[in-house]
Order: C-alpha cells, then sequence, then structure tokens
C-alpha cells in the first residue's frame, strides 16, 4: 500500500456481548484480507444514582472500570496476539451515537445483531438498527455464533 493512500479502517462495536465479539472476530479477519486496520470502539458513561444529596458519580473509577472491560473483551476475543495495527477507542457517551461518529472515513463498520442490553427476541438490538440507519458507511450486523 502507498504511503500516501488513507488507511482502511474497519470499525466495530465492542460492548461484550457474544455478538460483538463474534463481530471483533469478523472485522479482524475481513481487515486481514483487506489491508485495512481495526479500529475498536468501546462506548461508557458513567452512570448517576441519585441520592438524597444529589447525584453520585466518580467519572475516574468509572473510566477505568470501563478500560479494564475493555481490555478483558479484547483479551478474551483474541488473546495475547492481536491483530497488527488494532486501534482501541475507549470513548464516553451513548454508543449508537459514537459508532456513527467512529463511523465518518470509514470503510465499513461492524456491531453485533444484539447487545448486552433490551430483548432477547428482538431481530436488532437498538444501537445495531440505530447504526444500520444513521452511520457514514455501509454497515455489517454479525449474529454470535451460537444462533
Amino acid at each position: 500500500m502507498d504511503s500516501s493512500e488513507p488507511v482502511r479502517r474497519v470499525v466495530v462495536g465492542v460492548d461484550g456481548s457474544p455478538t460483538s465479539h463474534a463481530a471483533l472476530r469478523w472485522a479482524a479477519r475481513y481487515a486481514s484480507t483487506t489491508g485495512g486496520v481495526v479500529e475498536a470502539v468501546h462506548a461508557w458513561d458513567t452512570p448517576s444514582a441519585a441520592g438524597w444529596t444529589g447525584p453520585a458519580i466518580d467519572p475516574e473509577f468509572d473510566l477505568e472500570q470501563a478500560h479494564e472491560r475493555f481490555t478483558q473483551e479484547l483479551h478474551s476475543v483474541f488473546g495475547d496476539d492481536h491483530p497488527a495495527g488494532l486501534r482501541e477507542l475507549l470513548v464516553e457517551g451513548d454508543p449508537s451515537e459514537v459508532l456513527i461518529r467512529a463511523s465518518a472515513g470509514a470503510e465499513l463498520l461492524v456491531v453485533g445483531r444484539r447487545g448486552l442490553g433490551g430483548f432477547a427476541r428482538a431481530m436488532l438490538g437498538s444501537v445495531s438498527q440505530r447504526c444500520a440507519q444513521h452511520a457514514a458507511c455501509p454497515v455489517v450486523v454479525v449474529r454470535s455464533e451460537q444462533e
């Protein structure tokens, strides 16, 4: 690849669900065949618990926890053998909004069919559905290997 050519980015959403792990594996295989790089994106948010004194939040603790979860998820999928050029992005915000923004300039956005939330009967999760409707690039929705 010529150094003046833009890098082919394959963005993939990672939330710890079996379908996101399948999406991550799919994205890595695709990127390796096209000479692209995988940009693994994990969105996190600071939950707040409102008590009688007001909201109780600790953004630094939440960021640390999100980073640990993300690292564990990547390790559970790839072990110690991460794909060459794997980019890890930990971004605070709504997962669908984060992934839609990350899709700008990407060759492909890869998401799992259903993540950690929602109803088991749903054909698509809310994040995968919003990404399919609003992403700035083509979207691949991956099922888990167990389905």
